[in-house]
């Protein structure tokens, strides 16, 4: 489904459309709607950024979206390569092994070298909390081997989360902004990001070991219908509740509360979902409702590198803030 933040899109279209390229030859003519691109971004899969808006960004270089592996079987696909859902889906249904990795320092390592060919001065490298994976570690040794100045960030969040904090950091870079700037202004933004989800069964965290504090429901978890949080990067348990039904209607509650703390016209909502597209669009039509504020949630399937540790049935909601600078 579309990104859907009208405001912010269309004041990006809109700037873009007005970009000198670090690489153009031709001069750059005084304009207050202009800005030199120099601050190139790249992240993971892990992101979830719709992909009109990574196709949108991402064929000049001043986007780059690094694949995460995941591991089904003997098989290993890259996210955002292969077409790995239904494959995914199988898998989970039927309880086999499916792992997940980091990208190797390689891959990022070819990133940054290909944003500096393209004439970025700088790179802001925004990544899956480190809490969950070992990717900023890899981003890290990457960013070592190259003479482009490579800012490293750990998101400490997952999802759209991450994404949102993504498009903030484009958006900032196409303003003109430096190095420093886009990275404050992703960081902030990522900051005032909440991820909360509801899962079926914790036996899919249990098995890739992302449980963390939630585990001490591990003895009861046929009888609970987890609410979860991510929190300083690592996934905590928020609330136990007996059905699923009233899991997702707790879950809605929890959302539309969180909301209302957020500055008027500004809130902005995303859903997760994988296996489940029925249940996320209805989640999402039950929060435009309550949300009448919010533009209308963002819904798309969860990337496969998180939906191999969250499992079938997984809804998950990103409450988040504007991405445009003047906000």
């Amino acid at each position: 489904m579309p990104e859907r933040e009208p405001p912010a899109w269309i004041w990006l279209k809109e700037r873009v459309s007005r970009l000198r390229q670090p690489s153009a030859t031709v001069p750059v003519v005084a304009d207050p709607l202009s800005a030199v691109v120099t601050t190139a971004v790249v992240t993971d899969s892990a992101a979830a950024l719709p992909a009109d808006w990574v196709s949108a960004f991402s064929s000049d270089g001043r986007l780059t979206v690094v694949p995460m592996p995941v591991m089904v079987g003997e098989e290993i696909y890259g996210e955002g390569e292969d077409d790995i859902t239904e494959t995914l889906s199988v898998a989970l249904a039927a309880g086999a092994s499916v792992k997940t990795s980091r990208p190797s320092p390689g891959q990022f390592e070819q990133a940054y070298l290909a944003a500096q060919r393209r004439g970025f001065k700088a790179v802001v490298s925004i990544h899956l909390s480190s809490e969950l994976s070992g990717t900023v570690d890899a981003a890290r040794l990457a960013a070592a081997r190259v003479q482009i100045p490579v800012d490293v960030v750990d998101s400490r969040t997952v999802g759209m989360a991450q994404g949102m904090g993504v498009q903030s950091a484009v958006v900032a870079a196409a303003d003109g902004q430096g190095m420093a700037e886009v990275r404050g202004f992703a960081e902030r933004r990522m900051e005032r990001t909440k991820v909360y989800f509801y899962v079926p069964s914790l036996e899919q965290l249990r098995r890739g070991g992302r449980i963390g504090a939630a585990a001490s429901w591990l003895g009861t978890v046929l009888a609970i219908k987890p609410i979860l949080a991510v929190d300083g990067g690592k996934i905590v348990p928020l609330e136990k509740v007996r059905s699923a039904v009233r899991a997702v209607a707790r879950l809605e509650e929890i959302v539309a509360q969180e909301v209302s703390t957020r500055p008027p016209g500004q809130q902005r909502l995303a859903v997760h979902h994988f296996g489940n597209l029925a249940e996320a669009q209805g989640l999402a039509a039950r929060l435009a409702e309550a949300c009448p504020q919010c533009p209308a949630p963002q819904i798309s399937a969860l990337p496969a590198v998180l939906a191999a540790h969250a499992g079938l049935g997984v809804l998950a909601v990103i409450v988040g803030e504007s991405s445009t600078p003047t906000s």
